[in-house]
């Protein structure tokens, strides 16, 4: 059989995101599935300004009341992948649509997943601001970049518009919610599932890709 292609959709600030990679590499891992994963952008919020947002404030409006209560249940389903999240390190949401570019242009470097990984573990466990341009260069150097090529992909109008839209895109295609995962361009899997959902997942994928192939 072909190698599994795995298309993810997440956003770099989205906490159950970072979650879901991380126990997809596990579960490939631990079966050896050979996957191309590839990564598609989805913006939580389109408008979030070069400042970035509050979340707990942002969250409080919305909800009504206090958030640490799903915060803590976050963090649980975080230290259960190995994860040592904190989201108080953490309190902006930032724009991600520069990040995104890179990640974008990372897929042809071989790096792609890599350097998703690496902008999750930027935001969430170093507390970096991943819309500062000096990080997102400083950080794509070490995966394939040249420092004046990801200087100008993060300062690109034309760059930056093709990846709003290719959200927009996923956006309007029916994705209302990420973590989103397609296995094999015809398995879709939604939300940060549990390992063996994932699991489960690979083993459908690959029985019907060597079903296809037989």
């Amino acid at each position: 059989m072909s190698e599994l292609q795995i298309d993810v959709v997440t956003d770099i600030v989205c906490p159950w995101c970072f979650i879901g990679v991380v126990r997809l590499g596990k579960v490939l891992a631990r079966t050896g599935t050979a996957a191309r994963i590839i990564h598609h952008p989805f913006l939580l919020d389109p408008d979030v300004p070069p400042e970035g947002i509050d979340v707990a404030e942002k969250l409080r409006k919305r909800l009504g009341g206090d958030p640490s209560a799903m915060f803590a249940r976050v963090e649980a389903e975080a230290r259960k992948s190995g994860i040592a999240l904190d989201l108080s390190k953490q309190p902006r949401q930032r724009p991600t649509l520069a990040a995104h570019t890179l990640i974008r242009h990372a897929l042809d470097k071989g790096t792609q997943d890599a350097l998703a990984r690496a902008l999750f573990e930027a935001h969430f466990l170093e507390a970096r601001n991943i819309a500062d341009p000096a990080v997102l260069v400083e950080i794509a150097t070490r995966f394939g970049f040249a420092e004046e090529e990801a200087r100008s992909l993060v300062g690109d109008a034309a760059e930056l518009a093709i990846t709003r839209q290719l959200a927009l895109d996923a956006a309007q295609g029916g994705i209302s919610g990420v973590p989103f995962f397609v296995f094999d361009r015809r398995l879709a899997l939604s939300g940060c599932q549990p390992e063996d959902v994932f699991e489960q997942a690979l083993a459908q994928a690959k029985g019907a890709g060597a079903e296809a192939h037989a």
